[in-house]
């Protein structure tokens, strides 16, 4: 069982937070990383059964869809990507606030197979706050081609939670994950996560402070003691009584402890852990992998990184334009001699000037005029970036180019918006020169 606002005594978390189902639906919540293909997961599982909106009271959008699996009605809640539930935005803030407190029966965490690692310090930080986890490994064919094998079974008993291996986009492993999300809701499994087990210090104050929580009915005491050790207090918010509950604490522990070390600790034995585990787990192409990275340290290298996305665009650019040129003429061509039979066809026909002066010389020649110029160079430049996309490319041009746009208050990522406009903004300067 997870938090509820019941729990914890406070009303407002439900209010925004709930969920209106019938008593024959479950809520399922889909969390992940971003880039894990949560939301190809998402779309596969509702069609077309799935709408979009705002939480009350929060700008962060969210996803809700529903599907039936053998007469059961589900709805899939899709939340916002986290790479942690330690809130460092108000998307991962709304994700950690709903498995805390939404009346969801269970919780799917999206991962991607070809980095195990990364993804369970999101895993370890959800099984802390409720036991009915299932762990999707998605990306699985991306996986097979990177030789990367994992011992599925072994996850399981080292995690504790089911383990579903899944290819979302071409449907591998989906109707074993629609029968583990019956297994945990219809038939109710029994799940025992194993939890991450942290240093002595962290785990003795947590054994004081579990007994003195469990007074006040509150579940997951061991989630709400970590939480008061490293200092959330945007979780206190949701917990009636805090005050009291903090002053008994403080009365047997120091909880006046450097709390930013705490959490330097928690997140450090959590990919400790990850890293144990997918040694455990995970065997790779280690050949693949040390190439991998001597490609990396020259793409994301600070003195050939920038450079090499400098050549690899203008090369881009160079493409796209000189590419363009031919298919726009012919283009063009083609178009506009067609303008001229359907003029000669107006005038054998009496059609009135104006309306030969709206449909031809207005609506048909701005659409031969939009199509010739901008349909060559769309052709030619999307599936370059595409090409750059699957490659692996533009994730490091973003990590390039993240710490200068981190002085501007932006991200990394906003590079490639700004490359795209700038090139096809370069290539509609030159068509009008």
């Amino acid at each position: 069982m997870g938090l509820t606002s019941q729990s914890t005594g406070k009303i407002a978390p439900e209010d925004i937070f709930y969920i209106k189902n019938d008593n024959n639906e479950f809520v399922i919540a889909l969390a992940g990383n971003p880039n894990t293909g949560k939301s190809t997961v998402f779309n596969y599982l509702t069609g077309l059964k799935q709408h979009t909106g705002n939480w009350p009271g929060k700008t962060v959008s969210n996803a809700r869809g529903g599907f039936n699996y053998n007469g059961n009605d589900y709805i899939l809640v899709d939340l916002p990507g986290a790479y942690s539930l330690f809130t460092s935005s108000q998307d991962e803030a709304v994700a950690k606030e709903f498995i805390c407190y939404g009346n969801h029966n269970a919780v799917i965490v999206v991962a991607d197979a070809t980095c195990i690692e990364r993804n369970l310090n999101l895993v370890f930080q959800i099984m802390e706050i409720t036991s009915n986890v299932i762990l999707c490994l998605n990306l699985i064919d991306e996986a097979k081609k990177k030789n990367i094998q994992i011992d599925k079974e072994r996850l399981e008993n080292e995690l504790g939670i089911p383990v579903i291996l899944t290819a979302a986009r071409n449907g591998t492993g989906m109707k074993d994950l629609k029968r583990c999300i019956e297994d945990v809701t219809v038939n109710k499994k029994v799940i025992k996560p194993h939890t991450v087990k942290y240093n002595d210090i962290i785990e003795k104050n947590v054994e004081i402070i579990i007994p003195i929580l469990e007074k006040y009915n509150l579940s997951n005491p061991r989630y709400i003691a970590l939480r008061i050790l490293d200092g959330d207090n945007t979780f206190f918010n949701n917990i009636d009584n805090i005050d009291v509950i903090l002053s008994e604490i403080s009365e047997v522990i120091d909880i006046g402890i450097n709390k930013s070390s705490i959490r330097e600790e928690i997140s450090k034995d959590n990919y400790v852990n990850a890293k144990l585990m997918k040694d455990k787990c995970v065997t790779e192409d280690k050949k693949k992998l040390y190439r991998d990275k001597k490609i990396d340290d020259i793409l994301t290298s600070k003195v050939y990184g920038i450079p090499i996305m400098l050549c690899l665009l203008g090369i881009v650019l160079w493409i796209t334009i000189q590419g363009a040129n031919y298919p726009s003429q012919l283009l063009s061509n083609l178009l506009f001699g067609f303008e001229n039979i359907l003029t000669n066809l107006c005038i054998r026909l009496n059609v009135p000037e104006f309306i030969h002066g709206i449909f031809i010389l207005g609506l048909y020649r701005t659409l031969a005029w939009v199509i010739a110029v901008m349909l060559p160079p769309m052709a030619i430049f999307f599936p370059l970036f595409t090409l750059l996309e699957d490659l692996g490319y533009l994730p490091r041009v973003a990590f390039n180019l993240d710490h200068q746009f981190k002085k501007a208050c932006a991200h990394g990522k906003q590079c490639l918006c700004m490359c795209m406009v700038n090139i096809c903004y370069t290539y509609f300067l030159l068509c009008f020169q």
